[in-house]
């Protein structure tokens, strides 16, 4: 069975291709226009997980999102894409103004569905650290303006967006939350091929 990763978006694509090459190594992608859901980061990759399956046919992996400020208690989560838009890099930082706490977390959410009958299952990874003015290639996201803590928890020196992929992609939220779908994919040869 070949499982289909549901994304336009062709970073993405690469990234998780990257890290699963060796439990998927057919994954392929698709680009489905799937509704926006609001809510929380789970139960909004479960909902894009089963209407993508319902689509595609078969079993699907999508993924969330989010960036959260703990000042404002998690927001702007999984809107930030649209925050961002709206926004700007300065809006973002704006936003954290009036308080003292910079710090935030990145979070992806996996889903996978194996098919339009059979419930998604989640995989959730973060990556701490804080919200910084913008350094770096502004070509994916807030990259730019999120700067992950180091392994002894104290602020790292370089955002997202100045890492060398290969570094961002053991550390990074998506990263954490690919682990555990390489888990789950060692577990189920079914879909190796």
């Amino acid at each position: 069975m070949t499982v289909t990763f549901v994304t336009g978006n062709r970073n993405k694509l690469e990234e998780v291709q990257a890290i699963l090459a060796d439990v998927l190594p057919n994954l392929r992608s698709q680009d489905v226009d799937l509704p926006e859901y609001q809510g929380e980061p789970e139960d909004i990759s479960k909902e894009k997980a089963k209407i993508a399956a319902q689509r595609i046919n078969g079993p699907v992996l999508v993924e969330d999102t989010s960036l959260c400020f703990n000042a404002l208690h998690g927001l702007p989560g999984p809107y930030i894409k649209w925050f961002t838009d709206k926004l700007g890099y300065d809006g973002l930082n704006n936003l954290l103004a009036a308080y003292d706490d910079k710090t935030a977390y990145a979070q992806c959410v996996f889903a996978f569905c194996a098919g339009p009958s059979y419930e998604p299952i989640t995989f959730t990874g973060r990556c701490p650290g804080r919200i910084v003015p913008a350094r770096g290639p502004n070509t994916f996201g807030w990259t730019a303006i999120f700067q992950p803590d180091n392994e002894q928890g104290q602020p790292g020196d370089k955002t997202f967006a100045e890492m060398d992929k290969t570094i961002k992609n053991q550390i990074s939220h998506r990263s954490q939350s690919l682990k555990l779908v390489k888990d789950y994919f060692n577990k189920h040869p079914e879909y190796h091929s």
